[in-house]
């Protein structure tokens, strides 16, 4: 028979386990760079005019 001191203890782990592997990992956002068409100046060389 576990002794009440040995019962709170392995409760006591296995609530830390669980909140452990839980994790704490921040909810995933949407990236901060615009996915737009190219804008006019990417893609020539540079000083080569239009």
């Amino acid at each position: 028979m576990p002794t009440p001191r040995k019962a709170l203890f392995v409760l006591l782990m296995s609530v830390l386990a669980l909140a452990g592997f839980s994790g704490c990992v921040p909810p995933k956002q949407d990236s901060s760079i615009p996915w737009s068409r190219p804008a006019d100046w990417e893609g020539r060389i540079p000083g080569m005019g239009k």
